[in-house]
């Protein structure tokens, strides 16, 4: 037992893909990252064509928000929701539907130019719809303080739903407006779940090293209030200096929340400072925002990609490594090749984000850079997770 528990150990060639839902959609998400990227890299490098008429930076904000993203909200919540209820997951047939629907809608999106657009948002939007729908009765039946989050799904296919809208009305500016709709809404889940599950995972780490968390009374409150505060001062066209203000105060909130949680502590293990690296992102990408808004500093340009690339691939990654491990009966014994991935991820973020301004290329060259040390990180994910998500748990545990 303890030599199959080891990391890496065998599992029985049986394929539990539908088992549950981290599993289809989390190895989902990770191809989407593999392939979405380089291919907007050779279309704003080199002109490549797509069967896809939407202007080609919407169509990679939709991709990596609705796509990437959206993939890896469902594998968290469909695994979160069992542990948060106590009842059986989604596994199965519905489960099969659901990564089917995904996959679908990537597909009438990769082709959108051969479909009616109305049977393209139709499919993607369905998506998140059914998403709710399946995590809807365990929170509601067990009275559980996480029953909101169904209607945080649905306000993700509202958001969906009027970038379709606004594309068929062709409305760039409300498309992008709901991309970062979207992208506010996953911060404000990060932000409330970050808040759970990095302190836990850390004071985890740190037992009986005689090292405790810190606790400043009212900032958790604080932290997720000014994210949504943020969420809702961007979806009017109000004036950027308030914007701009309301981005600052989150940063500080987010900065101040990451510093009761010991992170110099955790730094020699990398299942643990990932997520504090990527909670560490959001408050980067907020005070980049303030600065962009308020003083128009050209560094802080790329405050977006910050708060994309940095703070929520990066904490998709964090969490997808460990629940792939613990899930399926493994011990949190990281592979060489994971650390390496999160080494990449990393100088990806900052490439992304400050490469402009840092390295001595031109800008469709920091793009280049960028899109290879992701690409190539998240290769090594597939690698590593892949077979891990597709095969028995290498234990006696749940059938999952």
């Amino acid at each position: 037992m303890a030599r199959a528990l080891r990391r890496g150990a065998r599992a029985p060639v049986n394929c539990r893909l539908f088992a549950a839902g981290f599993r289809p959609m989390f190895l989902a998400a990770m191809v989407a990252a593999v392939l979405l990227v380089p291919v907007w890299a050779a279309v704003f490098v080199y002109g490549a064509s797509l069967a896809n008429p939407w202007p080609p930076t919407l169509w990679h904000g939709h991709e990596m928000v609705f796509g990437f993203l959206g993939a890896a909200v469902a594998g968290f919540l469909l695994t979160a929701v069992p542990n948060w209820t106590g009842r059986p997951g989604i596994a199965g047939f519905p489960l099969a539907i659901l990564a089917s629907l995904w996959l679908a809608a990537r597909a009438a999106i990769a082709t959108a130019g051969w479909w009616p657009p109305a049977a393209v948002a139709a499919v993607d939007v369905s998506y998140f719809v059914l998403l709710a729908a399946l995590i809807a009765p365990p929170l509601l039946r067990s009275g559980n303080r996480n029953a909101p989050l169904p209607a945080v799904v649905l306000l993700l296919a509202v958001c969906d739903a009027v970038f379709h809208w606004s594309l068929a009305h062709h409305d760039a500016v409300t498309a992008m407006r709901a991309i970062r709709a979207a992208i506010d809404i996953i911060l404000v889940l990060a932000t409330l779940i970050g808040g759970r599950i990095v302190p836990a995972f850390t004071a985890g780490a740190l037992r009986g090293s005689g090292v405790s968390l810190r606790t400043l009374r009212g900032i958790d409150g604080v932290a997720i209030a000014s994210m949504v505060a943020v969420l809702i001062v961007d979806l009017p066209a109000i004036d950027a200096r308030v914007a701009g203000v309301v981005a600052g105060l989150a940063a500080a909130a987010q900065f101040l929340r990451l510093a009761q949680w010991r992170t110099l502590h955790v730094l020699g293990k990398p299942i643990v400072w990932i997520l504090h690296l990527g909670y560490a992102w959001i408050g980067v990408g907020l005070a980049l925002k303030c600065a962009a808004l308020l003083g128009g500093y050209a560094a802080a340009a790329f405050w977006l990609h910050a708060l994309t690339v940095g703070a929520l691939a990066t904490l998709v990654v964090g969490v997808m490594s460990r629940a792939a491990l613990g899930h399926t009966g493994r011990t949190l014994d990281l592979d060489g090749r994971t650390i390496v991935a999160y080494f990449l991820l990393m100088l990806a973020g900052l490439t992304r984000v400050f490469g402009l301004g840092v390295l001595p290329v031109a800008y469709p060259t920091v793009i280049l850079i960028a899109a290879f040390l992701w690409t190539t990180a998240f290769t090594l994910l597939v690698w590593v997770y892949a077979p891990i998500l597709w095969s028995a748990r290498v234990d006696a545990g749940p059938a999952a």
